[in-house]
């Protein structure tokens, strides 16, 4: 009987095979007679290689019987098809290439049957340079972010183009998680609606999926340094791009969904780091929340301090900056009713803010009718166009 101890399933038939996923580690265990197989991510500093491991339970020993060679694409492993021939699935992709699947036998050298050949449906974005860069906070904590360039951009010239930030903040209790980075720059560039890479076609800089880490260490909780830390994140990522000679640091904007959108609320109101921000379907004041959000624990009533400190409604008189906010009508997130995002643009603008915003008829918290999502797009497109590159 051997049992994944990383979760409640045992395997009490070792003659049967059995596989089981983790939803953290990305792997996956497998047997067949006396032999473990596990599907892993080695992260290296020269990057992302899946392996496979064979471990005897009889002899208690293990060994690697494939690693993935790529350096220039992203390979994962995705089942193990037949122990005997030495089958497994794997799904291949890079910048530039769609994912595709193929079967891989790793006991024969170079041997790789292509399953599926989807397009690039993509293209004008095919071309983009795209890396993972990675840079450190004032208080020295590793941060990454995967940064882009328009197709043509010349590295030495370094023309002095504005930038876009999209970031989503985490909570976390110890340094170490906080710096750990999973992200590839070989995998395929796959926007979806609501992302900022379409605007590399449009002459933008954009550092997507940039490192926000709130950090609450011993007694003291994340959110007790909310502010400064998302400050200080903000001023790493634009420290990193700035030096690398791509930007004009006087037009930046910052975006972020949900609790992204709060995030973009507190930079504009606690810095002046960006000429505007733009916040889709987020809460913006904690006292509608009481009970705790994200990885907050604490009800109002134990932590105002904090409710209040963290709540760009409260602070709403400190706002100058230009912000763009989008709300679904029928937001059905417990912690982003559409009321949020209405009274808090009601007390912009009586406080004579410069804010707009947008209520996308029918959406919840997602957005899905290619009506509302092209007039997304638009509005974001106007109010970069108007506050940020002009």
């Amino acid at each position: 009987m051997i049992t994944d101890r990383n979760s409640q399933d045992v395997y009490s038939d070792p003659g049967v095979f059995e596989t089981k996923k983790n939803a953290y580690n990305k792997y996956v265990l497998a047997i067949e007679k006396n032999n473990l197989y596990r599907i892993g991510e080695g992260y290296t500093k020269n990057g992302q290689f899946p392996f496979v491991d064979e471990f005897n339970v009889e002899t208690l020993k293990s060994k690697r019987i494939y690693t993935s060679p790529y350096k220039d694409k992203k390979e994962d492993i995705l089942e193990i098809e037949d122990f005997k021939s030495g089958k497994i699935l794997v799904m291949i992709q890079s910048k530039t290439e769609y994912p595709n699947y193929y079967f891989r036998n790793i006991k024969k050298q170079n041997s790789l049957t292509q399953v599926t050949d989807f397009k690039n449906p993509f293209e004008s974005i095919k071309d983009v340079s795209k890396e993972v860069i990675k840079y450190k906070r004032k208080d020295g904590l590793e941060l990454s972010g995967t940064l882009y360039l328009p197709v043509g951009y010349d590295k030495t010239k370094k023309e002095k183009l504005p930038l876009l930030i999209w970031a989503y903040p985490a909570e976390y209790k110890d340094r170490n998680s906080a710096s750990q980075s999973t992200q590839n720059s070989n995998e395929f560039t796959f926007p979806y609606y609501g992302s900022f890479v379409y605007w590399v076609t449009k002459g933008y800089v954009v550092l997507d999926d940039a490192a926000f880490p709130i950090i609450g260490e011993g007694t003291t909780e994340p959110n007790d340094n909310f502010i400064s830390q998302l400050v200080d994140n903000a001023a790493a990522a634009i420290d990193a791009v700035d030096a690398l000679g791509y930007i004009n640091r006087k037009k930046v904007a910052v975006g972020g969904h949900s609790y992204g959108a709060f995030m973009t609320a507190n930079l504009l109101t606690h810095s002046d780091l960006f000429a505007c921000g733009i916040a889709r379907s987020g809460a913006y004041n904690r006292t509608l929340t009481p009970f705790g959000f994200q990885s907050e624990q604490r009800n109002y009533w134990e932590a105002p301090e904090v409710y209040n400190a963290m709540s760009p409604f409260m602070n709403a008189e400190k706002m100058k900056t230009p912000i763009l906010l989008v709300h679904g009508e029928a937001d059905n997130n417990p912690g982003t009713f559409t009321l949020q995002t209405e009274r808090y643009f009601q007390a912009l603008k009586g406080l004579g803010a410069p804010a707009r915003m947008v209520i996308l008829p029918k959406e919840s918290h997602g957005y899905v009718a290619k009506e509302n999502i092209l007039h997304l797009l638009w509005e974001q497109d106007q109010f970069l166009e108007k506050y940020l590159k002009n």
